[in-house]
């Protein structure tokens, strides 16, 4: 097995006025004051500027910088994208101190970003977008649009894609570096967006090319521990996993890749009758592994996962009957239109028990983008933060909600139909060593203010409201995912 099984300007006012996707692409970006906003273009960086105070204050020890990732343009004269997953990657950074945020954004600086520049049209194959005339693709990292999700690592940034290399980011300037390169050949390999991240700083990911992957270890600094390749049952589409301190966890879903193709939508299957396999792997010996069987479900994303003291491994996941919002809802609001809402996903809890037997209890709590307090990673935890809230009608979510595991309880906050909300990040408070003892941070696009805000929660309180909240100067798209740098 080597690197290479992994790999599967406008042109003027008067092109503008004669080329049909240029006018689809034009009428897209003028629409104001509704969902569209979200998946709107911006045309250029937008430099760092001062956001507006518009509820209560920041709290106290609240410091640092939150960079968040997202598809930011995906319409360009020729020909344009058609999935949400297939835009430029766009690195947002709210930095607060001393009572104060700004907000700023830059493209990464991507070849497939430069090569669809300069053909005036979107011609890079993607996750759900079809090569176009002039694309050449000579290794994973030529469609790398590395839009998806960040990794913070010593000095450097890293925006994470999901088939290809980490591209490394500056974190003052968010200026492009390049790709990183983990072990010259290793060059090219896939490296999830959702790595898994220990609370002493070790971290772990997965890279998955059908029904092979390999583990990456990494120090807190970013250095490579070890790299091993692993077989898989099944081939199965991987966008996250989970881990315990002792074990890692991929959910193997009925969503399997059986031929080669691009773009990757069109190389994967679903087949609900095989029902979804989950495989537990020892960090300390990866050999050993042990698989538990589920009835079918599609997930993108999980929670932490803990081991009981009799054994039992559980694991709360966002799931849903089936991948119809990665097949076809990720694409049809870039086309404005609304079929899947949020996906359909609900809170579920999994366990799975000492003599091999597994759990699913469902919940009937919609559900997406679940996070946990990482100083708990791998141990016992109590919550869960996740977006919640659809609107019928529009896409994606409005509120934020935190579950409480212990008690069976969910405390949520709905902001309304005119802002959609996107992912939160818990931030601990200094000195706190209690779960969820600090804040949650919850960025909205306003689709009244046509502006992007940032809403401070107390983590404990949720359902009483942001006790703070600024405003930027402009809209951005919708992003994905994020993280928290503390500054002292």
């Amino acid at each position: 097995m080597n690197r290479r099984s992994f790999l599967t300007a406008g042109a003027g006012l008067a092109a503008l006025a004669l080329n049909p996707e240029a006018l689809r692409a034009a009428a897209a970006n003028q629409v104001a004051g509704d969902w569209r906003l979200g998946f709107a273009d911006l045309e250029a960086d937008l430099p760092r500027g001062p956001m507006t105070l518009v509820q209560g204050r920041a709290p106290a020890g609240l410091s640092g910088a939150l960079y968040r990732n997202g598809s930011g343009k995906f319409r360009r004269p020729g020909a344009s994208a058609t999935h949400w997953f297939d835009g430029d990657g766009l690195m947002r950074a709210f930095r607060i101190h001393d009572g104060q945020a700004t907000l700023e954004a830059r493209f990464a600086d991507t070849p497939k970003r430069r090569r669809d520049t300069a053909a005036g049209a979107v011609i890079t194959p993607g996750f759900g977008t079809a090569a176009g005339p002039g694309a050449k693709i000579g290794s994973a990292d030529d469609s790398n649009a590395a839009n998806i999700s960040v990794l913070p690592m010593g000095d450097e940034l890293w925006a994470l894609w999901e088939a290809g290399s980490p591209l490394v980011m500056d974190p003052d300037t968010l200026a492009t570096r390049d790709f990183k390169t983990l072990r010259p050949d290793l060059r090219g390999m896939p490296f999830l967006a959702h790595p898994r991240r220990e609370p002493g700083g070790r971290v772990w990911n997965l890279g998955v090319a059908g029904s092979k992957a390999v583990v990456w270890r990494l120090s807190p600094d970013g250095a490579l521990e070890a790299a091993d390749l692993i077989d898989l049952p099944r081939a199965s589409y991987v966008h996250d996993f989970t881990a315990t301190d002792r074990h890692l966890i991929l959910v193997l879903q009925p969503w399997i890749q059986d031929r080669m193709t691009l773009p990757y939508v069109d190389s994967l299957t679903w087949r609900p009758q095989m029902g979804t396999q989950v495989l537990v792997l020892d960090k300390a010996d990866l050999s050993r592994r042990r698989v538990f069987e589920l009835p079918s479900f599609f997930c993108f994303h999980m929670g932490d996962a803990w081991a009981e003291a009799d054994g039992t491994l559980r694991f709360d996941a966002c799931i849903s009957a089936d991948p119809g919002f990665a097949l076809q809802g990720a694409r049809d609001v870039l086309a404005g239109k609304v079929t899947h809402g949020g996906g359909g996903a609900r809170l579920a809890m999994i366990s799975l028990n000492p003599n091999g037997s597994a759990d699913l209890a469902r919940t009937v709590l919609v559900a997406e983008f679940p996070r946990t307090d990482g100083r708990f990673a791998g141990r016992a935890r109590r919550y869960t933060v996740h977006a919640t809230g659809l609107t019928p009608g529009r896409p994606l979510f409005e509120g934020v909600a935190v579950h409480d595991w212990t008690r069976d309880v969910e405390r949520r906050f709905h902001f309304g139909p005119r802002q959609m909300v996107e992912e939160a990040v818990f931030v601990a408070r200094p000195g706190s060593s209690a779960e969820f003892d600090g804040w949650l941070l919850v960025p909205t696009l306003n689709l009244d203010a046509g502006a992007s805000e940032l809403h401070v929660f107390d983590a404990g309180a949720v359902q009483d409201g942001p006790i703070c909240g600024w405003r930027g100067a402009a809209g951005l798209p919708v992003g994905l995912h994020g993280a928290f740098v503390a500054r002292s």
